[in-house]
This record gives structure tokens, C-alpha cells and sequence, in this order.
């Protein structure tokens, strides 16, 4: 694949963050067709599995997604300097999970679990950029809970390490996804730091993005959860950024539309039973502003054939324009 792999981080507004089982390259083709110029994640890649398995096509990409990053989880410098390695012809930037709080990969000390070690975080950071001379990044939480809160240490010694930019999300390891993002830290960053920040955690409208950014004065925002549901939010959001335009966000006839096209793709993309499978986690993000959601989700989720989930998705259009 010969593309244009330079990033203009300063054009960066939008990134759109990695979700593991969720944004696939389908997920991501969707973004760029709903005219986003987001940067682009993978989902998170083991070095391990890579170090393992040394063929990034294990890992589905293609050329429109550019500017790409890839996100790499690991605590072995040497797995993940090999990994970085493997993936340098493929990548317009490297980004460091030191974030992400499930069990399975903290454990191994992967993940958030880098916070306890913010020494190897850099040394990891320092030997990618030298080995790769691609620009590194780090993602991030406040900490491993709210009595160990050393984002901003950890975040100098990064900066120091030599990161482009950082992505806060701003909870603890122990609070998972629960309660809120605490916003406030993010300011707090912001203020204390050379390179930019971006901002991570219930954005999940052009309105929580634009006071998120209003309050914290960061870079940018990085958004995933929003985008489930509604793949025009990375492009609203920079059109906000760039001249303050609101776009309104889709109406339901608009976010049946894109499901069915996102299961059409996945379908084709996976073979029926997998790829419907796959898509039940969807279902309620794109019909939950319809009244009736609950009802039609617990149907959906059983059916096995793509023409009958189309079916049920026009009667819930049906119905809805029905009863205006």
C-alpha cells in the first residue's frame, strides 16, 4: 500500500479513540464517509500478538483512513520497540496505551497499569521514537484511583519523554466507565504542559464537546463511545471548531439509514452469522431516541438473518413517522 502517511498534527482537531471490539476499519470507513478529518485510530494492538504474529495485516486498514494512528499496549521495551518496528511503514504515528482499565490487561501490568510505572512509560516512549523517527503519542486516566492521581506527573515526564501529545481521559482506572469525567483535571493539564491535550470522556455531542473545550482550553477532543450511534459527530464537532457552525445531529430515519449501511458492511465483511453477531452491541446506540427502543432492541437481538433485521428497522421507521 503506498499512501501519505504525514500527519499536520496542528490541524488535528478530532481524534477518533480507539474502542476494542467496536471501531473496526468499518467503523472508521464510516467516519471518513460522513466527511470527517479526524485522526484516525486502530483498535488497540498487543505487541505481544504482533511480536507474535509480524504481519500488520492482521490488522484491517486501508488507504482512505490517513492520517493513521496506531495504538500499541505493552510494557516489554523490546516487544513494543519490535512492534512499533513492524508497523513504521504502515503508520503516521504510534500511540502508547497507558489508559486502558480492564482487568484482563492491567493485570499483566499493560494499560493503565503504566501509571505505576511512569520511568518504563518513558523509556518505552524514548526507544519507539528513536527506533521508528515517527511522533509518539500517550493516552492516559487521572490515575489507578482517586487516592493515586499522578496524571500530571506522569504527563511532564512524558512531555520530557518526548510525546507529541497527550489524550486525558479523565477518570481513574477504578472507576472503569462509571460516574463522570471529571473535566476539571483536563484544565488542569492543560495548564501545566508544553504539547497539546486532547480531551477524552463524555463527549458525546457537539454541545458537550463545545463545553468541554470552552472549559478546558484543550487542543482538541478524542472521542469514542459518542461516535456509536452516530457517525457525523467527528464531523459536526471540527465544523463547530473550525467557524462555530452547529450541524443538528441526525434524526432517527437518518441513524436507521446508517445502521443499515453499517450492517451491510459488516455482513460483508464477516459473513452473516458473525458479522450480525457483531452488530447486536449497535443496535441500541442508533434507535435509543425512539420511545419504543427497549422494545425493538430485545427483538433485534435475536434475529439471525439481515432481512429480517431490515425489516423490523423499517417498521420502527414506520411506526415512528406514523406517529410523527
Amino acid at each position: 500500500m503506498q499512501v501519505n502517511k504525514e500527519v499536520n498534527l496542528n490541524e488535528i482537531k478530532v481524534i477518533q479513540a480507539p474502542l476494542a471490539g467496536i471501531s473496526d476499519i468499518v467503523f472508521r470507513s464510516l467516519i471518513r464517509k460522513h466527511k470527517s478529518k479526524c485522526l484516525m485510530t486502530t483498535e488497540m494492538i498487543s505487541s505481544e500478538m504482533l511480536c507474535n504474529n509480524p504481519n500488520p495485516r492482521i490488522i484491517d486498514f486501508a488507504e482512505f483512513e490517513y492520517p493513521l494512528a496506531f495504538q500499541l499496549v505493552g510494557h516489554k521495551i523490546d516487544k513494543m520497540v519490535r512492534a512499533a518496528k513492524i508497523l513504521t511503514p504502515f503508520a503516521s504515528l504510534i500511540d502508547i496505551n497507558c489508559g486502558c482499565p480492564v482487568k484482563k490487561v492491567v493485570v499483566s501490568g499493560d494499560g493503565c497499569a503504566m501509571m505505576k510505572t511512569p520511568e518504563l512509560a518513558c523509556d518505552i516512549v524514548q526507544a519507539i521514537k528513536e527506533e521508528t523517527k515517527l511522533p509518539v503519542s500517550a493516552k492516559f486516566r487521572l490515575g489507578w484511583s482517586s487516592n493515586e492521581e499522578n496524571y500530571i506527573e506522569f504527563a511532564k515526564a512524558l512531555e520530557k519523554a518526548g510525546v507529541c501529545f497527550v489524550t486525558l481521559h479523565s477518570r481513574t482506572r477504578s472507576q472503569l466507565y462509571s460516574g463522570c469525567a471529571d473535566w476539571n483535571k483536563i484544565k488542569l493539564l492543560v495548564d501545566e504542559l508544553n504539547i497539546p491535550v486532547y480531551a477524552n470522556g463524555d463527549i458525546k455531542s457537539v454541545e458537550e464537546a463545545k463545553n468541554c473545550l470552552d472549559l478546558t482550553k484543550c487542543k482538541g477532543v478524542s472521542i469514542g463511545r459518542g461516535i456509536m450511534g452516530d457517525f457525523t459527530l467527528p464531523y459536526r464537532i471540527e465544523r463547530y471548531i473550525e467557524d462555530g457552525t452547529i450541524i443538528d445531529e441526525p434524526d432517527l430515519s437518518l441513524k436507521i439509514e446508517m445502521l443499515k449501511t453499517h450492517l451491510k458492511l459488516e455482513v460483508e465483511r464477516m459473513g452473516e452469522k458473525n458479522g450480525i453477531k457483531f452488530m447486536r452491541k449497535f443496535y441500541n446506540y442508533y434507535i435509543s431516541s425512539y420511545k419504543n427502543a427497549s422494545k425493538y432492541r430485545s427483538v433485534l437481538v435475536t434475529l439471525e438473518k439481515e432481512e429480517e433485521i431490515l425489516k423490523v428497522l423499517d417498521e420502527i421507521l414506520l411506526v415512528h413517522n406514523k406517529n410523527g
